[in-house]
């Protein structure tokens, strides 16, 4: 029986506007909102033996998330400083150092990847082969969060090699609209279909969301709130809608191949969309833990 969820990516601290430490990246997140939700994860990442490395090491065994055997290196642990606008959006620029060893995926229910870990080139081939390895039931998700500027070129490749494998893909609008230069979201979404993505879905920030799944496009408002910062929102947006799909039994339809019901997919992005809202009501990537998100669905 497969159990258990993995998250391959980097784990690094924020640097908030040159001040206080934060630890962040987005599989880092993603596994934390996950843990959160009751959904624990094991992450495979990168971090040094240093204090940034202990802040992120104190902060994912708070949330119950595990820290996976080969996670721990020489050198310092990456960071990102983060600059937040007038309007609550973040920019970053970043210091790495080192790759992230990627283990075999194996035995497991659920397994996500995104961002810098899985689409620069020092380690996005071997995160492709993990993820083309995995046990045919194992739901496989991927969220690009693309950061072009540390990416390097041939990150739009890579990032379509890497939706081939999976089944489930989040997309940002701005994600979006870099992979595919002056095209529409309506056309964007159906080319992941195409590589074989069962579960297509692009945010767009106040705008709520598109997702497109079996060939049925669904589009479902965001929550009003009074933002705080958006930092890390694309990420609650993605651990809210694994859990969904776990919660529901909707991965096993799309491991399986079966159609899944608008109401799975309505819930699942509705979770999603709740996730999102709690976190970016709050300073920095703090996504809910499941009474908090209990509470706004209920």
């Amino acid at each position: 029986m497969l159990r258990g969820t993995a998250v391959v990516g980097e784990a690094l601290v924020d640097l908030v506007d040159g001040g206080d430490a934060h630890p962040g990246g987005s599989p880092l997140n993603v596994a934390v909102g996950l843990a959160r939700l009751g959904e624990p994860a094991i992450l495979h990442t990168r971090i040094g033996r240093d204090p940034h490395g202990d802040l992120i090491r104190t902060h994912l065994a708070a949330s119950g998330v595990e820290l996976g055997d080969a996670s721990l290196a020489e050198g310092e642990t990456w960071t990102a400083t983060a600059t937040v606008d007038d309007d609550g959006r973040a920019s970053y620029t970043f210091d790495l150092g080192g790759t992230i060893a990627v283990p075999p995926l194996q035995g497991l229910q659920l397994v996500h990847t995104g961002s810098i870990g899985a689409l620069r080139a020092e380690e996005a081939e071997a995160v492709r082969a993990a993820f083309h390895d995995t046990d045919p039931g194992t739901l496989r998700s991927f969220d690009p969060n693309i950061r072009a500027d540390v990416m390097g070129e041939g990150a739009r490749e890579r990032t379509g090699a890497l939706a081939r494998e999976c089944h489930v893909v989040k997309l940002s609008d701005e994600d979006a609209l870099w992979l595919h230069p002056g095209e529409e979201l309506r056309e964007i979404l159906p080319q992941l279909a195409a590589r074989g993505v069962r579960f297509a879905v692009v945010t767009r920030g106040g705008d709520g969301c598109l997702a497109l799944v079996d060939g049925a496009w669904y589009e479902r408002p965001a929550r009003a709130v009074l933002v705080a910062d958006t930092i890390g929102a694309g990420d609650a947006f993605m651990s809210g809608l694994l859990f969904a799909l776990l919660r529901d039994g909707t991965d096993r339809l799309l491991v399986a191949g079966e159609p899944v019901p608008p109401a799975l997919v309505e819930a699942a992005l509705d979770t999603a969309l709740a996730s999102a809202s709690i976190t970016v009501s709050r300073s920095g990537a703090n996504p809910p833990r499941s009474s908090e998100l209990s509470a706004v669905l209920d």
